[in-house]
């Protein structure tokens, strides 16, 4: 027998029911083609990322709670929390829209206001809503849409980027009824951060860090400044705060501007609001109050804008731009916004990953395979070419005593030269150290660590620019993660498979392992923290010999016979991983615990980084020389590392205190 369900009243308004299918389907909205998950809502909570061509992050759930910044997490607009966190938070931090409607549905009754609030549960039930979510191909815009039938509007969050602008979050609300209505609006950001919140402070000492916080209108412009009145320090000294967090609006006309979230209960109310121009001690929000008629079928446009690590003059260049008219700035919002996406294109394009097919589907999804790729991987910033100025760069990092000896060679190097150019004249030196650091210089960009809120541990940096604004070449990944992003990134780019072939044997130890990160400046490996238990030493051996040997391959098919060439040479070189493994008795009596950390050759490291570069983090001599192996002695080491390990019919033995993943096997 099947029970009908009773009827449920929310006050004396009952509660709707949605029980549509979720489904996707390819649309065209907004002038291109989004990938659309109708009805949204019916399903699990599930987290997204927003991408971006500059240093932007943006990581956003289906509830509407976010997290962004640009760079790394202490460079945040919104706080970086976990992933579980910022999916409760909806309510709390990223965007907020209430709208009060005023419309006679009924002539009998008169006009009547009826309060909504868009993408929120606090009310679910009450009105005959649908939710739809939308995604670009390119990745870098989200649409949020809620239809809500009973008061005939449609209303769209849409999130973005520009590299000039920041964080771009524009409304769009649309009146599908047949009479005008007259709509009461609050729109805006929650719990922005200011300047210097890194993420200690925010997870450790939030409640301090508020009442530092000031947040100030500028109120010609209705610009919002949000700052810290000075640094968090315990000493003694002065400790003041120079830059800021900004946010600001364009298309909502006569605003209202609060400045925290004190009156937002006063607004769904029905109160007056008071202008917010200086808070102290509060949680930073931006949100404006507007109030307009919208005629039937007619649309409301209007952008919120925001952006961090802003410095005084940069906010004194933003004030005297605000003071155009609307439709200036919009027009200028909507360049950056495209420029972005163009950018960020061209980088899909240079690793091939633009497909023309019937497919839709197919070619969506190679362009995100491709994209996701290179964001752990890098592109290369000008293709083939290098740049002399930026590989003298390198080269001092890793060697100074390379860099000063060859100074005179470096100074004859054309501006830009083709990377096979580079070899060849490497090699006319005869110099080991110089063929070996421009092999080893790769023109990587858009590489950061795949860290997310996710997966905490891992901490990403996306490093685009210098301090004075101009481009930087930069990569940093975990061993596994960036190797495998750079063999099918180097099928576009073959010039380079010898370069990082180098990259692979230069970093790997005298005992046949790797270590636990590669960055452009070098290496990197874990220490002992004993009282973190996510921390850990020791070797994934099994990220190693599928990627080489792939890399091999590669070479071999698009340079024949240079291989054979470097198998001769001394080339190449040892990382001095300060890790030791154990003798083999000792691990046969205590096979968990296999290797010991060095901290007298981790100090001598130290030492020798910064007394040399960071070629200190290889092995050396008695005489403090760079030792140098071929490639064949580096192969071998390799090979003989799993072979001294092979079990007969068991595998090899895996006994350097790290898990195997068998993706890579």
């Amino acid at each position: 027998m099947t029970s009908i369900a009773p009827e449920i009243l929310l006050g004396n308004m009952p509660i709707h029911r949605k029980s549509q299918m979720p489904d996707g389907a390819y649309v065209q909205i907004l002038g291109e083609t989004y990938y659309r998950i109708a009805h949204y809502d019916q399903m699990p909570p599930f987290f997204m990322s927003l991408v971006s061509a500059a240093d932007h992050w943006l990581f956003i759930a289906g509830t509407g709670g976010l997290t962004a910044g640009r760079i790394n997490a202490d460079s945040a607009l919104f706080p970086y929390e976990t992933e579980d966190k910022i999916t409760a938070h909806s309510e709390l931090t990223g965007g907020k829209t209430i709208v009060r409607v005023t419309r006679p549905f009924d002539s009998a009754q008169g006009k009547r206001t009826h309060l909504w609030e868009p993408f929120s549960n606090r009310y679910a039930g009450i009105y005959n809503c649908d939710r739809h979510l939308y995604k670009n191909i390119p990745g870098n815009k989200l649409v949020f849409e809620e239809i809500n039938h009973d008061l005939e509007l449609t209303f769209r969050t849409i999130w973005r980027t520009g590299d000039r602008f920041g964080f771009i979050k524009s409304g769009r609300l649309q009146n599908d009824g047949d009479g005008e209505c007259r709509i009461d609006l609050l729109d805006g950001l929650q719990n922005l951060l200011p300047y210097g919140a890194n993420t200690g402070l925010q997870t450790n000492m939030s409640s301090l860090l508020h009442a530092y916080k000031r947040n100030e209108l500028e109120p010609e412009t209705g610009l919002g400044i949000f700052a810290l009145s000075a640094t968090l320090t315990d000493r003694a000294e002065p400790s003041e705060s120079l830059k800021a967090t900004v946010a600001w609006q364009v298309g909502l006309d006569e605003p209202v501007h609060l400045l925290s979230t004190g009156q937002i209960d006063g607004f769904r109310y029905g109160n007056p609001l008071t202008p917010e121009h200086d808070i102290c001690g509060q949680a930073g929000s931006y949100l404006v109050s507007s109030t307009f008629t919208l005629p039937a079928g007619a649309e409301k446009a209007w952008h919120i804008v925001a952006d961090v690590n802003q410095t005084a003059s940069a906010i004194t260049r933003l004030t005297r731009f605000l003071r155009q008219n609307a439709a200036a700035i919009a027009h200028e919002i909507e360049t950056d916004i495209d420029r972005n996406t163009a950018v960020l294109t061209s980088y899909v394009a240079a690793a091939d990953g633009l497909q023309l097919s019937a497919a839709k589907t197919t070619t969506s999804h190679h362009f995100a395979n491709v994209l996701f790729n290179i964001m752990r991987g890098g592109i290369f910033a000008d293709g083939y070419q290098i740049e002399q100025r930026d590989l003298l760069d390198f080269v001092r990092v890793r060697n100074r005593a390379v860099a000063h000896k060859h100074a005179e060679w470096f100074a004859k190097l054309p501006a830009h030269i083709a990377v096979r150019d580079l070899y060849t004249q490497a090699a006319a030196t005869n110099d080991a150290d110089i063929i070996r650091l421009c092999y080893e210089y790769l023109p990587l960009t858009f590489s950061r660590r795949h860290g997310d809120p996710s997966r905490p541990w891992n901490r990403f940096s996306i490093n685009l620019k210098q301090d004075d604004g101009s481009p930087r070449l930069d990569y940093q990944g975990n061993w596994r993660d960036i190797f495998q992003n750079w063999e099918p990134m180097v099928l576009a780019f073959p010039d380079y498979v010898e370069g990082l072939i180098a990259k692979f044997l230069n970093a790997t130890t005298a005992d046949g392992y790797n270590p636990y990160r590669v960055t452009r400046d070098g290496i990197e490996w874990e220490v002992p923290e004993p009282d973190n238990p996510w921390s850990n030493i020791g070797y994934w051996s099994d990220h190693q010999i599928i990627y080489l040997q792939k890399l091999l391959e590669i070479a071999e098919q698009v340079h024949p016979g240079v291989l054979s060439q470097l198998c001769g040479q001394s080339l190449f070189t040892y990382a001095n991983v300060p890790y030791r493994l154990r003798p083999y008795p000792d691990m046969l009596a205590d096979w968990s615990n296999t290797i010991d950390f060095d901290e007298e050759r981790e100090r001598a490291a130290e030492t020798a980084v910064s007394q040399m570069g960071t070629d200190g983090c290889l092995h050396h001599d008695s005489k403090g020389n760079i030792i140098h192996a071929t490639m064949t002695e580096k192969l071998l080491t390799l090979l003989l590392a799993k072979l001294a390990n092979l079990v007969p019919e068991g595998g090899i033995w895996m006994n350097t205190q790290r898990p195997e993943w068998n993706d890579a096997n």
